[in-house]
């Protein structure tokens, strides 16, 4: 039996999340999910990276897009536009049926972990799949087109404007959600995910009660690097990096999580880095193309927390 709690956010994350989910028992895993992403629309709370997890192990995920409703239809969108509304952020018919229920129970006074754990289950889900927070911490983007809320960055603007710097309102005051860091002092490993650094990790990192309980556990952290060739898989991860005047290669990432790290996984295209950096490393195929890959990478995470432990 090995416990993990993996620290995830974004396509890449859900990629991994699903490879563990597939090779661990669901009493073993335990899901901690970015929500700096979340945000108001249309009077819906949305939380985008909670959904694509969520919409991932369900087997209900774009396979295309790797976010969104596989099987999706557009009519509510179509209407909305001819009728003058908002339609820079998509949401599908069936998609939005997950945000009114969700909106429904925040408004009821039930917590976001509370809603998380019954939609998770409600859609088959057994391996624990929590917020990073109960209270709301929200992405911000200084970019040369002035401060921009997180979606409106990455999704109206397509991530265009050039990053400055990125802040975590609400991060200084927010707690752990309830079990998050209950989860990290019982657990056997910690694994943080493939997702990008800067935007989906970093707002977990931002919460105090929870970056402690990563300092404070003895299980080995590792985290699998989002950068394999000097670029990202998905997303503006080399490109942020390259904007905030740091180098686009794995070892930058390695040098962002400093010292949190007992190993890093680098990809074999990055292989000549294996053993230059201040932390451990090991190399193996980071790129998940089918459910082999995520279950491969799973278990060479497994097998490295193992290895560490002993």
């Amino acid at each position: 039996m090995t416990r993990i709690v993996a620290l995830t956010g974004g396509v890449g994350g859900a990629k991994l999340a699903l490879g563990l989910d597939a090779v661990l028992a669901p009493e073993d895993l335990t899901l901690v999910v970015n929500t700096g992403d979340d945000f108001d629309h249309l009077g819906l709370h949305i939380a985008p990276d909670i959904d694509t997890l969520t919409y991932t192990l369900a087997g209900l995920a774009n396979p295309e897009l790797g976010w969104g409703r596989g099987d999706e239809s557009w009519n509510c969108l179509q209407t909305l536009s001819t009728l003058g509304g908002e339609t820079w952020f998509q949401l599908g018919d069936r998609d939005l049926a997950l945000h009114l229920v969700r909106t429904q129970a925040l408004k009821a006074g039930q917590r976001l972990s509370e809603v998380t754990t019954t939609l998770t289950r409600q859609l088959g889900i057994e391996a624990t799949v929590l917020p990073m927070s109960d209270d709301p911490v929200r992405t911000h983007v200084e970019t040369n087109a002035g401060r921009l809320s997180f979606q409106h960055y990455f999704v109206r603007e397509q991530c265009e404007p050039r990053v400055e710097a990125i802040e975590f309102e609400g991060a200084d005051t927010a707690r752990a959600a309830a079990g998050v860091v209950e989860a990290i002092d019982d657990c056997d490993g910690v694994i943080i995910c493939p997702s990008n650094p800067f935007l989906s990790v970093d707002p977990m990192l931002a919460i105090d009660e929870l970056h402690t309980a990563l300092r404070r556990t003895t299980a080995p952290v590792i985290a699998v690097s989002p950068i394999v060739g000097g670029a990202a898989i998905k997303g503006p991860t080399a490109k942020i990096m390259h904007e905030l005047n740091l180098g686009t290669m794995a070892d930058e990432i390695a040098r962002h999580y400093g010292d949190l790290l007992d190993l890093f996984v680098l990809d074999e295209l990055d292989k000549f880095l294996h053993g230059q950096l201040d932390v451990p490393t090991t190399v193996t195929q980071t790129v998940m193309r089918t459910q082999n890959d995520k279950e491969a990478l799973a278990r060479t995470c497994l097998a490295a927390v193992e290895q560490l432990r002993a």
